[in-house]
């Protein structure tokens, strides 16, 4: 077993200058699968803080490799990876290693919930996303526009406008109306979204992030 982890503490390296964050959790030792049960199991069974810690740093750089896929909302890289690291350490609180699962795996959606959740918290969405289906739509178009643009077969890996097959695609996918992604496309390749958190108690549901995405294995519980 590693001991260059003796001694650590949960408190995270400063996020107040992201270039030096960054390079010091890819320098960050990884587990074994052997020490990352270890560790879960020590946690779990003794509150072990020392073994949180372990898990916790080990996967910093999940955090900050997920953050990147949401920098086209033009909010900080930063502050999505704060809120990706709450998420990150409520996984680790809940992870269980006798479930057959690796911690990188069920971590990954945690992350996602809890960025989705500050997103929309400090986006104001203009008639956009005014559904559970079309706040799916909203986190998962950009991906799957990325998608279509990577497999294709006749080059035109520019273009930015989706097709009417591949309008049909997202829509049959995400359950949502073809019409639905068109104005959701045109909304978000428009700009008509104001940075401006949403005023406390204006009477909007609140939904639960991780719904909406597509893929839904190992969500959180």
């Amino acid at each position: 077993m590693a001991h260059g982890w003796a001694g650590r503490s949960l408190t995270l390296p400063p996020l107040g200058h992201l270039d030096a964050y960054i390079s010091a959790v890819n320098r960050l030792p990884m587990l074994t699968l052997e020490e990352e049960q270890d560790a879960a199991r020590r946690l779990r069974d003794h509150n072990d803080l020392e073994a949180a810690s372990r898990l916790v740093m080990s996967h910093l750089r999940l955090v900050v490799s997920i953050s990147r896929q949401y920098l086209g909302y033009g909010l900080p890289h930063g502050d999505l990876i704060q809120e990706g690291n709450v998420g990150l350490m409520k996984a680790v609180k809940r992870f269980d290693p006798d479930q057959g699962v690796r911690l990188v795996s069920y971590a990954m959606h945690w992350i996602k919930a809890e960025i989705h959740e500050y997103i929309l918290k400090n986006w104001r969405m203009v008639k956009m996303a005014t559904t559970k289906a079309q706040r799916k739509l909203f986190f998962n178009l950009r991906s799957m526009k990325q998608g279509f643009r990577a497999g294709s077969v006749d080059g035109d890996t520019h273009r930015e406008a989706l097709s009417d097959g591949e309008i049909d695609v997202v829509a049959r996918d995400l359950n949502v109306k073809p019409e639905e992604v068109r104005e959701m496309e045109t909304r978000m390749a428009g700009g008509d979204v104001v940075l401006d958190p949403a005023p406390a108690g204006d009477g909007e549901e609140a939904f639960g992030p991780i719904a909406y995405l597509a893929d839904t294995s190992h969500e959180p519980t």
